[in-house]
């Protein structure tokens, strides 16, 4: 949402003039509260933008400002109000937990002030410290300026039973919508459907193929466009069947690869890591809590 109102529009309509649009296609945008306005919000209706993604974070100015945010709670709510107004009637509102000096009762506030707006998607996402940012280097080296990890875990617990009580369900292990509301481009990505990506350094998946579009703007600029391709092998193919579709909290069919990794699964479920449920596998709460490690199970050397 960087872009202006009109430019997000002009893409929309090239999309159309070269590919077939389904009617009841769902179009998303990631919006910044910070980047977005009533006139702006009525160009992208007009567009055929019927979804939006809110990155919200948090209901406190100060950890707002903490983490860098351009919008206040009060803008974001101004936003929400408007795209309430205009029609907008699929919208996800993005926070994040295990904040700096976010205690479990700040969680709760920000969680019971969102369920309150009534959104029909929220995704919640403890924060990760990424090598080469910011926070890296302030909060790397000074853990004890975050949440302890009790503390973090009891914020993921929180997250799972108020939204559960108020009638979302988890269908990812971030991710949580009310019924006919989950998010159809997440669930094409963990269920590894083809999807194409445009624009600079964007991905695509066709035909088991792997492809990124150019990262260097002037390149680009030049018409340049081609960057890198990967054909995926049968062992990379597998290997993601399980790491994305495990996300899932319906699981995947072992179907194609039982005999393969029937051996992990056995020793997976041995540890109540893994169960079969309908005649699919599934992480089982405990295997939730520790899925980094689950998943990575099925990388093979």
């Amino acid at each position: 949402s960087i872009l202006k109102g009109e430019e997000i529009a002009e893409c929309m309509e090239t999309l159309r003039q070269y590919y077939q649009v389904s009617p009841d296609a769902e179009v998303t945008l990631e919006m910044n509260p910070g980047t977005a306005d009533r006139n702006k919000l009525q160009i992208l209706k007009k567009a055929g933008i019927n979804r939006l993604s809110l990155g919200l974070q948090s209901t406190e100015d100060s950890l707002l400002w903490i983490l860098g945010r351009i919008h206040t709670y009060e803008e974001f709510l101004q936003v929400y109000q408007d795209a309430r107004e205009l029609g907008f009637d699929n919208i996800n509102i993005d926070l994040m937990f295990s904040l700096p000096g976010q205690s479990i009762q700040d969680w709760e506030k920000t969680l019971k002030k969102v369920l309150a707006l009534e959104p029909e998607h929220i995704s919640a996402y403890s924060l990760i410290i990424e090598e080469g940012t910011p926070f890296y280097e302030k909060y790397a080296d000074h853990p004890e300026l975050l949440p302890p990890e009790d503390e973090e875990r009891q914020m993921y617990y929180d997250t799972k039973r108020i939204l559960a009580e108020q009638g979302y369900e988890r269908y990812e292990i971030s991710n949580y919508a009310r019924k006919g509301y989950a998010c159809r481009h997440n669930l094409g990505y963990w269920s590894r459907r083809d999807y194409k990506g445009f624009g600079l350094g964007a991905s695509s998946l066709l035909n088991s193929v792997r492809s990124t579009v150019q990262e260097d703007l002037t390149e680009y600029l030049r018409g340049n466009f081609a960057g890198s391709n990967e054909h995926l092998s049968e062992q990379d193919i597998r290997e993601e069947y399980f790491f994305l579709g495990l996300r899932k909290m319906e699981g995947v069919d072992p179907g194609p690869y039982r005999e393969h990794y029937e051996k992990l699964l056995e020793e997976l479920q041995k540890q109540q890591l893994l169960q079969e449920k309908n005649g699919k596998i599934c992480l089982t709460d405990y295997g939730i809590d520790v899925s980094n490690y689950v998943l990575a199970q099925f990388l093979e050397d």
